[in-house]
């Protein structure tokens, strides 16, 4: 195994679950061509992965990553392009090109780092928030309930839909490298908690469990997904892959008899 962690000084919180999610995608990236890899990250605690890997990466814009994943991916089909996103950056500014990349069967991962918590500005709600939540521009508690995202990618056209956790950075190995050897849409949301804003460690080393079977059919996985709404915080949490489909890419499709030669329609403007 080739060590591609950088000696960079990391300014995560001891503790935060971000550590075993970068051990995890390290684990993941050196067993594949590495030169090949391309890790874009969003803004908040989690896009600083970018900074801790010896791979390509590109730093985007709050809620961009996964448009500027899909666009690398497109500018060349032989990358493996990961999407490094936080919940906020994800299902809040970024909730729009979630949807249209699992809709488009973009040939990219997405891996959500998934705390409930706008951490890196100081513990405001996100989508996935439980309701009730304290924080600091909901301080008498949130009125929203969370949207659950295994369902949402699911009805949104993910190909491949997947749960795992922080606290098991060896699932989570497994679960990255057949994401990103499925071709197609892939979807891993990561349960990591925040030490410092809404530490979940207790609750999710109690509640988590692998599921005995995977790939289930798309009513199956969809109700497997709402095993656990996010506002339960008794319920069992089922982690694996949830569904797994073989569909068209984006990319082949475009590469095919849709696509569309900019260069020559210039060429026959001037």
């Amino acid at each position: 195994m080739t060590n591609i962690t950088l000696p960079t000084k990391n300014t995560w919180c001891p503790g935060c679950g971000n550590f075993g999610i970068q051990g995890a995608l390290a684990g993941a990236v050196s067993e594949m061509d590495k030169r090949k890899v391309v890790l874009v990250s969003g803004i908040g605690c989690h896009g600083k992965m970018a900074d801790y890997l010896n791979i390509n990466s590109f730093y985007s814009l709050h809620g961009r990553a996964i448009a500027a994943g899909a666009g690398v991916k497109l500018g060349n089909e032989e990358l493996d392009v990961i999407c490094s996103v936080g919940d906020g950056d994800a299902y809040s500014e970024g909730i729009a090109h979630l949807l249209h990349g699992a809709r488009r069967n973009s040939n990219i991962t997405v891996i959500v780092h998934d705390n409930h918590v706008f951490s890196l500005t100081v513990k405001q709600r996100t989508a996935t928030s439980p309701k009730g939540f304290a924080g600091s521009t909901t301080p008498k508690g949130s009125v929203e309930d969370p949207i659950n995202p295994l369902e949402l990618m699911l009805n949104a056209g993910a190909s491949f839909v997947a749960r795992s956790y922080s606290g098991n950075p060896k699932h989570l190995t497994r679960l990255i490298k057949e994401g990103v050897s499925h071709q197609g849409f892939s979807f891993i949301e990561v349960l990591q908690p925040c030490i410092a804003w809404y530490n979940t460690y207790e609750s999710y080393n109690e509640r988590v469990y692998e599921m005995e079977n995977e790939f289930l059919s798309m009513e199956e996985a969809l109700k497997k997904a709402k095993e656990w709404d996010y506002n339960n915080d008794q319920a069992q949490i089922p982690l694996g892959i949830f569904y797994k489909e073989e569909r068209e890419t984006l990319e082949k499709q475009i590469g095919g008899s849709s696509f569309v030669d900019v260069g020559s329609i210039l060429e026959k403007t001037k």
